[in-house]
């Protein structure tokens, strides 16, 4: 990875967030990847190396579509926290089994295995619906009632 090729990608993420009204992940995703510092070094390793060798060189040099890469790396930034699967969840709160690039007005999670882990966030819709919202208040935040 060059400068010039982060350079090249970052533009092309903001141009893709831009034009299709996305929210950028990549706060939310160097959160998770520094909680993923601290439980698997070697997790972490392994997503820092994708990001150098793949994401950014799929981006600048081979017109991936940036909202999709960046997407397989917050699944993959997921997965290496904990085994599990990526869910969609639907305007109306319905979930199913989770097929990129996905539907943009969907919510994306992953859910762990482990039977008491919470999900992790992968993407926002642009405009989360209630139920999204809820869901991700539920699922993701842990909380249980009105005001959490």
């Amino acid at each position: 990875m060059t400068t010039d090729s982060q350079r090249k990608a970052d533009a092309r993420f903001a141009e893709a967030l831009a034009a299709r009204g996305a929210r950028d992940p990549r706060d939310y995703y160097r959160k998770q990847l520094r909680q993923l510092k601290r439980s698997s070094p070697e997790g972490y390793a392994e997503a820092v190396a994708y990001y150098q060798n793949e994401l950014i060189t799929s981006i600048a040099e081979r017109d991936a579509d940036p909202l999709a890469a960046w997407q397989s790396y917050g699944l993959l930034i997921a997965a290496l926290t904990s085994p599990g699967r990526p869910v969609a969840v639907d305007p109306t709160g319905r979930s199913r089994p989770f097929a990129p690039p996905g539907e943009v007005e969907d919510m994306v999670l992953h859910v762990p295995d482990a039977k008491n882990a919470r999900p992790l966030l992968v993407g926002l819709p642009p405009n989360p619906s209630g139920a999204q919202m809820a869901t991700y208040s539920w699922l993701v935040l842990g909380r249980r009632g009105p005001g959490g």
